[in-house]
């Protein structure tokens, strides 16, 4: 599994995005960055948080749906008259919700300060 990339920001604030446990060397001043130093259990940890929230907005999508195939099997499509309600509830309540819920996890995460490696650091 791939992990989200990382905001790296060089001293003479050049920003790149870089992948977890890759090096970046900065363009402008020449430092050398390694996101390796975040240690790996509390960034998977985050992968692992999010992907959960991903999963659970699905899984809700995937169950709103069964329910509407099985009312439409078992008791006719006079029940998707409700769609545009349950849509609308989807829409207008629960995803806004979620995607608060979700920022402001982001904005809690914790946030590591790298140190440039020197010419010789492997």
């Amino acid at each position: 599994m791939r992990g989200a990339p990382i905001t790296v920001r060089c001293d003479c604030d050049e920003i790149r995005r870089v992948a977890y446990g890759e090096r970046w060397t900065c363009e402008k001043c020449g430092r050398h960055w390694n996101t390796g130093q975040i240690p790996a259990d509390a960034y998977w940890g985050i992968m692992r948080e999010m992907r959960r929230y991903r999963f659970s907005v699905i899984g809700m999508a995937i169950a709103i749906a069964a329910v509407f195939a099985l009312l439409g099997i078992v008791a006719g499509a006079q029940f998707f008259f409700l769609a545009p309600l349950v849509l609308g509830f989807w829409f207008l309540w629960y995803m806004p919700l979620w995607r608060r819920k979700v920022r402001r996890r982001a904005r809690n995460l914790p946030k590591w300060q790298l140190h440039p490696e020197e010419e010789g650091d492997p």
